[in-house]
């Protein structure tokens, strides 16, 4: 199943569509094949917070849809999606299609609906109500829908954008849609395969047949068929209609569903098989695929012929070979998204990079990105973590971007852009603050705001700024070493360490500042902060930002005075009550869910927690937190995800822990050892090069290392280097029920942190 061919090969027209084999052939290629263990419902009903969707796209495409409901457990789908411009906003224009013109007609109908049937290149379900079956397949930037009317007569298909402006023309229907208020555009043109033997603008329910054209909100326009089947086709893109014509006619030239579901079904199967799998576990192999599945949501290609559209500036460029991504959530998906492209797509990840830089140079300020999407940089969250995307892969070897225009677009978004939450505004007097004391302040709880900026909702964050942004600076550092930048290096390495300023030693916490430096008292690390801790943390407590110091674990451990104690500590967290019953404590701390203690298994600042008992000499608790975390909260049923998984965000530290190894330090060239999922493990790195993961004594209760080799040595270490599996590699481990507590527990072995790394 590993594949040496390009991950992205296009659609290549009736070539690659009307590619036929025997019956017997399609069955043998059905069988084991990685993407036939997704499952898109996992997750789909959330424990608290916004769920997963049952997504329906190729790897990293721009075209997505999924059903548009209210939740899952709705009973009736609004319309039919055309596509979703971001990873869970809503459809794009809708497709509704009518029985008959004698009915109202909507721009978009509800349906009841059944026998609905998913997979990431597939969508059918059976509209019950109107008699209806609808078969859908996509491709990058186009898609097919087929609909079998049950009823006789003339059949109506209604198109509508919710904004913007639509017209027919023969079979055609083409226009736009407005994006989040403009300026950004989403264009749209769609051909029937039959002719329609009216159509018009859709007013007042009725079609008006000399009026061809609609704008403005909420307008549709309408078709009518006598066909009992009508084949729909369609292309999309965000620089014209006319590319999207092209679009359309560059990957379909089919009204057949099959053909495109089954060319979708092989470039899936050539992303997820990229990793190979081997277990006992059948419904943990679904978990596994579903999870890379969901890692491929983001970031999406915006080129188009050669050409791409910019939300940064709002103009259409060149890409000059290169292609253009965008849609990335970093607060979410710098800690294990971008790493794991890395070992298995890094031209695309080159390419990601390439591209942060070109948004950058494409705003006035030059500022590196935080939260870019089709219509911009949205800056949600807080930190600037594309330099820790950014330096993760230089620092494992990947090249082929300026390296000095990525500095410097870091260093003006960590130096002159404020460090707000949900801001992109020039530095504040709290970043002017922060420049020169090193701490981000804090308003006592009986101060009103007087920083006009601060969005009112996400307060200040500034034990969260504080701690995100010290770890920013030693990326930050690290490419000023590697660019001869002396000076600089050591500035930013030592604002790295800003986060020791709101240390409060006497409790061994990241305890709020006011503007005097005086520590906020009283205080609750489980409960203080208001809704969501946002004035002083962020969507956690002061539990979990404890350990939000993923440079440099060997100074927390000192900080708190010894391995012993930083374990202590550790255990404490997974043991801490609520302290309040859940109705009270999820009110106030709604994305704090996935609870075991005070840790939170369904937010992405408590990922790496578990592995940080191999920095103490504990692995074998490393083992089994991770194992049990797994088993617990990660299942194949619809509650499958405890929180927000964010595209990837989530669900990569499900692919990378189920492997055995996880990558703590983004930045840092060493991934943890924790436990594996599965007998044996083969990614497939660049050049087709392979490293495996072989679990010997494999077995559902033996979950404790007991010895180890890495590529034929004796391994001793919880950890390894990128560089040990770059060009391959094969590390075995011994597998046993007990916890073997004298491997990997040699202090001097832990995996590196600033401490070692530094000179």
């Amino acid at each position: 199943m590993i594949k040496t061919r390009l991950l992205y090969s296009l659609f290549l027209g009736m070539a690659l569509l009307s590619s036929s084999c025997t019956t017997k052939e399609n069955e043998e290629n059905k069988k084991n094949m990685p993407v036939d263990y997704v499952n898109p419902y996992i997750g789909n009903i959330s424990h608290l917070l916004v769920p997963t969707f049952p997504t329906v796209h190729l790897p990293n495409s721009m075209l997505r849809v999924y059903p548009e409901r209210k939740d899952y457990t709705a009973d009736e789908v609004n319309g039919l999606p055309i596509m979703v411009t971001s990873h869970r906003g809503s459809s794009a224009f809708n497709l509704s299609p009518y029985n008959s013109v004698k009915e109202e007609l909507r721009a978009i109908k509800s349906y009841t609906y059944d026998l609905e049937k998913i997979k990431p290149y597939r969508y059918s379900v059976y509209l019950d109500g109107m008699g209806i079956d609808v078969d859908f397949a996509p491709a990058h930037q186009a898609a097919v829908y087929e609909l079998k009317f049950e009823r006789d007569g003339e059949h109506v298909l209604v198109v509508n954008t919710r904004n913007g402006e639509l017209k027919t023309e023969a079979n055609r229907v083409s226009g736009y849609q407005i994006v989040d208020n403009g300026p950004t555009k989403v264009y749209l043109y769609m051909e029937f395969e039959q002719n329609p033997v009216e159509s018009g603008a859709l007013e007042n329910g009725k079609i008006k047949k000399d009026h061809d054209a609609v704008i403005g909100k909420d307008q549709a326009v309408a078709a009518v068929f006598n066909e009992d089947v009508v084949g729909v086709r369609y292309g999309i893109s965000f620089i014209s209609v006319e590319q999207a014509a092209k679009n359309l006619a560059r990957e379909i030239n089919t009204y057949q569903v099959g053909q495109v579901a089954e060319a979708g079904r092989k470039i899936w199967n050539e992303a997820l098989g990229k990793i190979e799998v081997e277990g006992d576990d059948e419904n943990q192999k679904t978990v596994f695929y579903t999870s890379l599945y969901r890692t491929y949501e983001r970031m999406i290609n915006l080129s188009e012929d050669g050409k791409y559209y910019s939300g940064m500036d709002h103009q259409v460029h060149e890409d000059g070979g290169i292609p253009f991504y965008t849609d990335d959530w970093i607060w979410d998906t710098y800690r294990a998204t971008h790493p794991l492209r890395i070992l298995i797509a890094e031209d695309m990840e080159r390419n990601m990079i390439q591209s942060y830089i070109r948004m950058a140079e494409q705003t006035k300020e030059g500022w590196m990105p935080t939260f870019p999407e089709v219509t911009g940089d949205s800056h949600r969250m807080n930190g600037n973590h594309a330099v820790a995307v950014i330096w993760d892969a230089y620092a494992k070897g990947l090249r082929g971007y300026d390296l000095e225009a990525a500095y410097l677009a870091c260093k003006a978004a960590l130096t002159e852009k404020s460090l707000l939450p949900w801001k992109r505004v020039p530095n504040t007097v709290l970043d002017v603050f922060y420049h020169e004391h090193g701490f981000y302040p804090a308003l006592r709880p009986d101060e009103t705001e007087y920083v006009s900026e601060v969005n009112p909702n996400e307060k200040r964050q500034p034990v969260a700024v504080t701690l995100g942004t010290s770890y920013d600076d030693w990326c930050l550092a690290q490419i000023a070493k590697e660019l001869g930048k002396t000076e600089d290096y050591t500035y930013f390495l030592k604002r790295s360490y800003n986060y020791r300023n709101l240390y409060n030693a006497e409790t061994g916490f990241f305890h709020p500042k006011d503007g005097k430096g005086e520590f906020i008292e009283p205080f609750d690390y489980r409960y203080s902060g208001g809704k969501g801790a946002r004035d002083y943390y962020d969507e956690n407590n002061g539990w979990v930002y404890r350990w939000d110091v993923p440079h440099n674990p060997a100074d927390l451990i000192a900080l708190m005075g010894s391995p012993e104690q930083f374990t202590d500590n550790l255990d404490q967290t997974f043991r801490e009550p609520m302290g309040r019953g859940k109705p009270e404590f999820y009110a106030q701390l709604p994305d704090h869910t996935g609870n075991v203690g005070q840790y939170s298994m369904a937010n992405e600042p408590a990922l790496h927690i578990p592995y940080l008992y191999n920095y103490a000499g504990q692995p074998w608790k490393t083992q089994k937190r991770v194992h049990t975390l797994l088993k617990q909260w990660f299942r194949n049923d619809l509650m499958g995800i405890p929180g927000d998984e964010d595209g990837g965000g989530m669900t990569a530290f499900v692919v990378f822990s189920s492997m055995g190894f996880y990558p703590v330090t983004p930045g840092s060239p060493s991934y943890n050892i924790g436990t594996p999922m599965f007998r044996r493990v083969k990614l497939e790195l660049k050049g087709g090069k392979v490293f495996e993961i072989v679990a010997e004594k494999y077995g559902q209760d033996n979950i404790y290392i007991q010895s180890a080799t890495l590529n034929g040595e004796e391994w001793n270490k919880p950890w390894f280097n990128h560089e040990d599996i770059a060009d391959g590699g094969k590390l075995v481990l011994v597998m046993g029920n007990k916890a073997n507590t004298q491997w990997g527990s040699d202090i001097k072995d832990v995996p590196p942190s600033v401490e070692s790394i530094i000179e």
